[in-house]
């Protein structure tokens, strides 16, 4: 198993995670889901499954409280993904008895113009970029530091090149790939509402609480079962499960870009352990000393990343509202 626990107690001492206890976790987790759906009149869930730790433990617990007749899952590859996530959702799919649909959208990107959006910013850095080149974005030096991100391209003989993104570029890119999330989310919509089912989102709580989502794309959802888990404990809930291997050892990706990419790359500039860890220390108002040593980390680079970590989290609470409204009503 894919693992970054920090399982050490000795170091971590009180400030640890807890392990989940895996039992009682599914237990709450399919009552929610039951209750939920039946709250909502809706007949079942449907949910995008991606090959990835997440929506597999969301989709083995729905099997678990629904029955498999009343679980659909959607996989929606497109041009820029490799096709091995898309064989582990299917494999899964399969073993777990339910119904899944293939709906590749290279198509309605292309006629929204994400890929013409997206490879224009980029050509702004790299003129000669195009047909067979590669790409990602990453946050630039990691461990926390997220003062700006590069672009990273590989050509098509395989040399890997890398600028820093000037901030225009690096928003037209974001926003041309936020249409992948939107357009999954509305394919999720469409079956929901054609069969009667309820829209499961994703995120585990590292992702809910510090705005790892796209707003209107996969941070939209009718329920959203794992939000209240850490990444570290959604691993620990997947091998309970018996989430097959191949998934359960894969490291958390974004899913967005040709070249292959962590999410520690583009947004959280930690392993998700650490960054569990951090958000650990700050729900609990930890001080930043301690979690400095359970990191093992210098204090003044722990310092930026808890302040990097409140700006996001507070930028989250934000985008999960609706809206701003005029006036607040009890």
């Amino acid at each position: 198993m894919f693992d970054q626990t920090l399982g050490n107690a000795d170091r971590l001492g009180a400030h640890a995670i807890p392990a989940v206890d895996c039992a009682d976790a599914a237990q709450r987790i399919q009552d929610f889901l039951k209750t939920t759906v039946r709250k909502l009149n809706r007949r079942g869930c449907v949910l995008g499954v991606s090959g990835g730790v997440d929506s597999a433990v969301c989709v083995t617990l729905a099997v678990q409280a629904l029955g498999p007749e009343r679980v659909l899952a959607l996989l929606m590859p497109e041009r820029d993904i490799a096709d091995d996530g898309e064989m582990r959702a299917r494999r899964l799919c399969e073993s777990l008895g339910i119904r899944f649909v293939i709906e590749e959208i290279s198509a309605p990107l292309d006629a929204l113009g994400c890929y013409l959006r997206r490879d224009a910013a980029i050509r702004t850095l790299f003129p000669e970029y195009g047909i067979g080149w590669r790409q990602k974005i990453a946050v630039a030096g990691g461990g926390g530091w997220t003062s700006h991100f590069n672009l990273i391209v590989q050509t098509p003989k395989g040399q890997v090149l890398e600028r820093r993104m000037p901030a225009e570029v690096y928003l037209q890119v974001v926003a041309a790939t936020n249409f992948k999330q939107r357009i999954r989310k509305n394919l999720e919509y469409f079956y929901a509402e054609s069969h009667n089912y309820a829209v499961l989102g994703t995120p585990n709580r590292l992702e809910y609480q510090l705005g790892f989502f796209v707003r209107g794309g996969d941070g939209l959802a009718d329920l959203k079962p794992i939000a209240h888990l850490y990444k570290t404990q959604v691993y620990q809930l997947a091998e309970y499960l018996g989430v097959p291997e191949e998934i359960c050892s894969q490291p958390p990706s974004t899913d967005t870009y040709s070249l292959p990419q962590t999410q520690e790359e583009f947004y959280f500039a930690l392993p998700y352990g650490e960054a569990d860890q951090v958000l650990y220390g700050i729900s609990r108002s930890i001080g930043v000393e301690a979690i400095a040593k359970s990191l093992g980390r210098p204090l003044t680079q722990v310092v930026h990343v808890v302040r990097d970590f409140e700006r996001k989290r507070q930028a989250a609470q934000r985008t999960l509202r609706d809206a701003y409204l005029l006036e607040e009503h009890p």
